[in-house]
């Protein structure tokens, strides 16, 4: 029986998972996505043409490699029929887990409006609706993509469902769906997803004992994690390693080879702490060179170095076997480049992430820059300054740098 390699965030989402996703999936036969909604998003660049994913796992794009969205995923049937689009031959490639569950347009609204109810105190959320959604599903109020079968069924239950909460709905100003109008949305919904939809972990099993080639890919990254990220500013699902098997119905011993993924510095989105953020030119040289706008938001994120305490952090959480470092390229030119190697908290030195980062300051070690790395595809070819960074990072984190990514183009990738 085969072992589903795993590719797991380990910053704070945006590391560039799409690109090695895609590139990995070329080798397997199934591309697996295990947690997360349509907040998440992945940009891959081939021959020059950009694809923005954000429900659909990036295996798509091998025409061989069949793809499995599993029980773990929020789905919103309107946004990932949008994205289906983009591709032809989906049948007999495409299998959606009955079990998970569906994020319609109120969760959206119900998110908006609780976001702008915080005022100062918003998370910063992408205004999707993952957080109602996985709310509704913790709370056992939620709808599942197999309800999606039996439109008029899952009408009346959301009839009710706002019926009973109405002075909730009303507080918060999200008005109830019509009721035509939500079973013909469904009946659309049921039209195009229907034959897509089965029972995913009996899938998992059968290609498992099959010896398949797979592939598992989650959202987000570790520092978003609803238990090991930085909360309340995180995301509302398991974004860690751990969460591929009870997002797909896998077990522990079916995980084989754990692929981190980082970016050679630090960016974010959203509220809440990030401690080698940087304020000034630097950091927006760093937005300007690395492109650092949101694929689903749009958002500039914020920029800073690489924080090797927090990434020593994700890969012990998530049992990393190789790190693959991205976007090594947008570092070119800098004088010099810095490194988070530890926190100062109330007066003294930490080197682990605590239990509150809002306060930590960066403690920070400078390593020489380098003219160019953009386009290499061998390691030795790198400048050497360039080596030194990629070696003194590989023993501050504790693991190998495997995978290098010197530009957004799959072939662009240094393998060690």
């Amino acid at each position: 029986m085969s072992k589903a390699d795993l590719i797991v965030g380990l910053q704070w989402g945006d590391e560039g998972k799409g690109k090695i996703v895609d590139h990995m999936a070329q080798t397997h036969d199934y591309v697996c996505r295990f947690a997360g909604g349509h907040n998440a998003g992945h940009t891959i660049v081939i021959d020059g043409k950009k694809y923005a994913l954000h429900l659909i796992p990036s295996g798509v794009l091998n025409p061989s490699a069949k793809n499995i969205v599993g029980n773990g995923v929020v789905l919103s049937p309107k946004d990932f029929i949008k994205e289906m689009v983009q591709f032809d031959n989906l049948d007999g490639r495409l299998f959606l887990s009955d079990k998970a569950h569906v994020l319609l347009p109120y969760h959206a609204l119900i998110d908006q409006a609780k976001e702008r109810l915080k005022g100062d105190n918003a998370i910063g959320t992408t205004g999707k609706g993952i957080g109602p959604a996985y709310g509704d599903k913790i709370a056992r109020v939620g709808h599942r993509l197999g309800e999606l079968l039996n439109p008029e069924k899952l009408t009346a239950k959301i009839v009710a469902y706002f019926e009973m909460n109405k002075p909730v709905f009303d507080a918060i100003g999200v008005d109830a769906p019509v009721e035509s109008e939500l079973l013909s949305e469904l009946q659309g919904y049921k039209d195009v997803l229907g034959k897509h939809i089965t029972d995913t972990t009996q899938l998992m099993w059968k290609i498992m004992d099959e010896d398949k080639k797979i592939l598992l890919e989650g959202a987000q990254g570790t520092m978003l994690d609803i238990d090991h990220g930085t909360y309340p500013y995180v995301t509302s699902s398991t974004t860690v390693s751990a969460g591929a098997c009870s997002g797909l119905g896998i077990n522990p011993k079916d995980i084989g080879k754990v692929t981190g993924i980082a970016k050679a510095y630090c960016t974010r989105v959203g509220n809440g702490p990030f401690p080698s953020e940087d304020f000034g030119v630097e950091g927006d040289t760093l937005r300007k060179n690395g492109h650092e706008f949101g694929t689903t938001t749009g958002r500039p994120r914020r920029c800073g170095w690489f924080d090797a305490v927090a990434m020593r952090h994700a890969v012990r959480v998530n049992g990393v076997d190789q790190v693959s470092l991205m976007k090594l390229d947008v570092l070119d030119g800098f004088d010099e480049v810095k490194v988070c190697v530890a926190y100062e908290v109330d007066g003294k030195e930490i080197n682990y992430v605590p239990y509150e980062l809002e306060d930590a300051t960066p403690i920070y070690k400078s390593f020489p820059g380098w003219d160019k790395t953009e386009g290499v595809r061998d390691f030795d070819d790198l400048p050497d300054t360039a080596k030194s960074y990629i070696k003194a990072l590989e023993e501050m984190v504790g693991t190998r740098m495997g995978i290098i990514s010197t530009s957004p183009e799959r072939e662009d990738t240094i393998i060690r």
